[in-house]
């Protein structure tokens, strides 16, 4: 049986080599958005792009399962390099945004 968040999800990381290694990379970003989706907002599609801004910096785009385009969000941190658990509140905040966006 497939896992409905890796059918539903299509995830695509920009400049992914500017993460820090302890981040886990470009696949832990991707993996944080599913499994956050999986938890957060079960059976909803999406697509998101992120762009890795610096090691500090992050920029996404959403686009829902019925096309429409989400306002592009934003993520840094100001004393240090992103980590897998700030990919981790990053990926969160982006599926609460598509939730409550496919709710209204």
């Amino acid at each position: 049986m497939n896992s409905p968040s890796t059918q539903l999800i299509a995830c695509r990381v920009v400049d992914g080599d500017k993460l820090p290694v302890e981040s886990g990379g470009p696949e832990a970003l991707c993996a944080a958005i599913k499994n956050a989706a999986a938890a957060d907002a079960p059976a909803r599609k999406f697509s998101v792009e992120v762009r890795v801004l610096g090691r500090s910096s992050l920029a996404a785009t959403l686009t829902t399962g019925d096309g429409t385009v989400l306002p592009e969000q934003k993520f840094a941190i100001s004393d240090r390099g992103l980590t897998k658990g700030s990919l981790e509140r990053f990926a969160k905040a982006l599926v609460g945004e598509v939730a409550r966006a496919t709710s209204r």
